[in-house]
């Protein structure tokens, strides 16, 4: 989709993403905008923030219905920073219900606004629901000590890893082992094979207490760890060594079959996308696809749906689309679309029409709703008489029930985004959001 990605994803079925991933703007006080002449040409964004950018209605919605949230945004120092966590986290809302009740959203930030973030991901998606703060080393060193640089350089991006709920997919990622770790200890080779190996100790761990078998093996009677079957099947495999006759029989784990080192929490191995590399279209900001890699294997399996609700130059979309998954991108600039397919093309020789929308979808999970002006008795008891807009007290029928987020934008007819105006109020509102009426009341 092309368009802001408030009113599409409030478009957007419950429950219909496996994992998302979210690349916003940082609000680090500059414009961003590809070179010319690059294949990102043309792509732009503005990361600096005010009041003046942001619905003031959000501030209102979201201190009257998630009062949490709202004293996260108020604590913020600056009207730029309220600005800014108020658009996230109208965003962020929407993401929590669109994704499954087992799905991941990974949130990608820096220094700049990363605590704030922090703390609205708990406020929406609960405490207990952070699985990983990850820390992503974005570029080496800074060598700019001789500019009169007082405080350490700045090399990290952080990745918030939350769920939706107690159980997610989780696919443990790996790295290999460094060589001088293979060296210490799988210092054995096999002789005619060249596998390299170490030796494990197979003797059974607290005993006869903890219910291991006793018997001898190779002349030596110990308890054990396996069965005196299962013992028998790994000597006929030769998995079973001794070293000497009387010595310790121990098991034999070769280091092809392992798995490696399982990642953890600091990611150095993954390098940016560096000014010659065979990925980098010159799109501001642009994530290496190594990252997207290891995020989406981790997270999702094949056939899953991923969401990216700020795509830029589609890194997520193609990285889905490489590990078989199904793809969701949105981006406000035009130039996104463009850059889904040329990628597709250029990575992955595929070649197919990418399905670009610019109209805001309809929700399909709501049912049938009852017509939305059935709700007028209801409204006119929570808003205690009075129209949502001035604030001033009439009797029902001179109230109109109005729909708060406006259907072209996104707004459904489920009683949540119903309200009751005023005739003057209604009439000045329009089709327009809530926003405009409240600036218009304030003149």
């Amino acid at each position: 989709w092309t368009g802001d990605t408030l009113p599409i994803m409030r478009g957007m079925n419950s429950g219909s993403a496996y994992l998302v991933y979210v690349d916003p703007p940082f609000n680090s006080k500059a414009n961003y905008a590809a070179p010319i002449g690059s294949e990102a040409a043309g792509a732009e964004f503005k990361d600096t923030w005010s009041l003046n950018d942001v619905d003031i209605v959000w501030l209102d919605l979201i201190e009257a219905k998630h009062p949490k949230l709202w004293r996260v945004i108020h604590a913020a120092m600056t009207d730029s920073d309220k600005s800014y966590l108020a658009y996230m986290a109208v965003r962020l809302l929407e993401l929590r219900r669109i994704l499954k009740p087992t799905g991941s959203i990974y949130l990608h930030c820096d220094s700049t606004m990363g605590a704030y973030l922090k703390l609205l991901m708990d406020a929406i998606f609960g405490r207990q629901n952070c699985r990983t703060q990850i820390v992503w080393k974005r570029s080496s060193a800074h060598s700019d000590g001789r500019q009169g640089r007082r405080q350490h350089g700045r090399i990290q991006d952080v990745i918030l890893f939350y769920t939706a709920g107690r159980e997610w997919t989780w696919n443990p990622q790996f790295v290999p082992y460094s060589d001088d770790y293979v060296a210490r200890a799988y210092r054995h080779v096999e002789e005619g094979t060249g596998r390299r190996y170490t030796l494990g100790d197979i003797t059974g761990p607290g005993g006869a207490a903890k219910g291991c078998p006793k018997y001898e093996v190779m002349g030596v009677t110990r308890h054990w760890r396996y069965s005196e079957a299962e013992m028998l099947r790994l000597m006929h495999e030769g998995r079973i060594v001794q070293a000497r006759p009387g010595a310790v029989p121990r098991y034999k784990r070769y280091l092809d079959e392992m798995p490696g080192v399982p990642i953890q929490d600091i990611w150095t191995d993954i390098a940016p996308v560096q000014g010659q590399s065979r990925e980098r279209v010159g799109y501001p900001t642009q994530k290496p696809l190594a990252l997207l890699r290891r995020i989406l294997s981790s997270s999702s399996n094949a056939g899953d749906v991923v969401l990216d609700p700020f795509c830029g130059c589609a890194t997520a979309c193609v990285a889905a689309e490489e590990l078989g998954r199904k793809w969701v991108g949105i981006d406000i600039s035009a130039k996104a679309a463009e850059l889904v397919q040329m990628r597709m093309r250029d990575e992955l020789g595929l070649f197919y029409d990418v399905v670009h929308r610019t109209d805001i979808p309809k929700r399909a999970d709501l049912g049938k709703l009852p017509p939305y002006r059935s709700h007028a008795k209801a409204l006119y008891g929570e808003q205690g008489g009075a129209c949502n807009g001035c604030k001033t007290h009439f009797k029902p029928q001179n109230l109109t029930v109005d729909h708060i987020i406006p259907r072209s934008k996104g707004g459904g007819d489920h009683i949540g985004n119903l309200q009751l105006l005023c005739g003057h109020c209604n009439s000045v509102k329009g089709d327009r959001g809530m926003e405009y009426l409240v600036a218009k009341l304030a003149e």
